[in-house]
């Protein structure tokens, strides 16, 4: 029970000490586990549990059992200690640290800290939607916000892939069919056959009539 003075970690094992413990509670995203020696429990995430992916930490381990882990970080929080605890690390058979270097743990750590740094940070847009400048007529931004200073920032909407279709199969009507442009030529070349070898007939036969004139 809680007097409510803050915790202290004297009497917690070293950072990166490899010990067994009981575990305590079970729950969906990890395992509470009792550290020998003092009142306090570590908790076990799922993604130290094991190598593999652990959906249901339940599955890994029950409550009561004993498992072999590696005290992987101590950080106090509201008063509060914060254990970290890993099973990956260890052999669960003989209790051997697999990470005598910590390096699996520290490049963790800094993933977990380079995620925490970035979802931290705020993503603001700088174009707004249907928007048109009346100072420069581009759309994207309002007058007060106009960038079309010498060396300024000009913005720009991104076309939909909507509107894209609908300007290609625009563009293709528009486009003349080359196939027909050639039929229509030969029919316009089989006329001009036509109407020669008609002139030629009809000059044959005149002459033929003078002749026999």
């Amino acid at each position: 029970m809680n007097s409510g003075r803050p915790e202290t970690m004297e009497n917690l094992p070293a950072l990166y000490t490899i010990f067994q413990g009981e575990v305590a509670m079970v729950t969906d995203y990890g395992a509470f586990i009792k550290i020998p020696g003092c009142r306090k429990q570590g908790l076990v995430h799922q993604t130290h549990m094991s190598s593999c992916r652990v959906d249901k930490p339940s599955e890994i381990v029950d409550v009561r059992d004993k498992v072999w882990v590696k005290l992987t970080g101590r950080e106090m929080k509201n008063d509060r200690i914060k254990v970290s605890l890993s099973m990956k690390v260890v052999n669960q058979g003989t209790g051997k640290d697999l990470d005598p270097n910590s390096v699996t743990i520290e490049q963790e750590e800094r993933r977990r800290r380079s995620f925490e740094d970035y979802t931290g940070q705020k993503i603001t847009l700088e174009a707004v939607l249907n928007t048109t400048c009346k100072k420069c007529g581009c759309k994207g931004h309002f007058a007060k916000d106009c960038f079309m200073q010498p060396g300024g920032t000009k913005y720009s909407l991104i076309p939909d892939e909507e509107e894209e279709k609908e300007e290609a199969k625009s563009a293709e009507f528009g486009k003349p069919d080359p196939t027909r442009n050639s039929s229509r030529k030969r029919k316009k070349e089989k006329k001009k056959k036509k109407h020669r070898d008609r002139k030629s007939s009809d000059s044959d036969s005149s002459d033929s009539e003078s002749d026999t004139g």
